[in-house]
């Protein structure tokens, strides 16, 4: 059985608007993060003050070419114009970045999951390696058993260990 589609992942396919008109989620998606990204940048701002300054100047200074007088109604109107398509354009460029978090959470979750899951079967595996260790016979002791067995009755692993301290720091 086929999963649901996922509702945080774009279909990706092309829409048909009207009869004629085709468009492609992904393809407007890209275009409006691309303006909103220019929309939020310092050379836009500049570009834009640049502009708004020379229509004002022409349209107050320069007599002849006044086309838009005073109150400056068409310089508004663009104003307003542009709000009207950068708004929209901004909050689908947000809505996009929203579900590709909403992904990386996800994948985030999964991936800590599977570490958490890895890091508790190497505990257990350490633990159970310590358990392990802690039964094997150490280098003194089977030292020792062999001498005893060969009844060589000489000196064993610790015996030998203290008088080569005691050599070394006769103080003690």
């Amino acid at each position: 059985m086929a999963d649901p589609p996922r509702l945080d992942v774009p279909r990706g396919q092309a829409r048909r608007i009207g009869s004629f008109l085709r468009l492609n989620p992904d393809a407007v998606g890209a275009f409006a993060e691309a303006i909103a990204r220019f929309l939020g940048t310092g050379r836009f701002l500049a570009v834009q003050t640049v502009l708004v300054i020379a229509w004002i100047a022409l349209n107050v200074f320069a007599v002849r070419l006044r086309w838009d007088p005073y109150p400056f109604i068409l310089l508004n109107l663009a104003f307003s114009t542009q709000a009207a398509y950068a708004a929209p354009l901004i909050l689908l460029a947000q809505n996009r970045q929203a579900d590709r978090d909403r992904v990386q959470a996800e994948e985030d979750r999964v991936r800590a999951a599977a570490m958490r899951a890895d890091t508790e079967y190497l505990a257990r595996e350490l633990a159970s390696l310590r358990v392990a260790v802690g039964e094997l016979a150490t280098r003194d002791f089977i030292r020792s058993e062999l001498n005893r067995l060969t009844g060589d009755g000489g000196d064993d692993g610790e015996k030998r260990e203290k008088k080569a301290k005691k050599k070394r720091d006769p103080v003690t």
